[in-house]
């Protein structure tokens, strides 16, 4: 882990080292949440999945949903049913 030390503009920004950034693989348009509580603030670099992931995790939900509903005795005429 890399320790440095930044100091915060007038417009309350500060610049993440470059070796940071490239430890975190953090470019251009990398998204952080923000968190802070009395004298620490942390960043938490935030991904989201790639087309292909959130399409496979909606896949393996969908089919955990069917197989919870049936086993409940729902059929897809129920769901169907407005």
């Amino acid at each position: 882990m890399t320790v440095e030390t930044v100091k915060m503009s007038s417009k309350g920004q500060i610049v993440i080292p470059l070796d940071v950034r490239e430890e975190l693989s953090a470019h251009t348009g990398t998204v952080f949440a923000v968190m802070g509580s009395k004298d620490t603030i942390v960043l938490k670099k935030i991904t989201t999945p790639s087309k292909e992931d959130f399409i496979k995790d909606l896949g393996l939900f969908a089919k955990k949903a069917t197989k919870k509903l049936k086993a409940k005795g729902f059929t897809e005429k129920d769901l169907q049913a407005k």
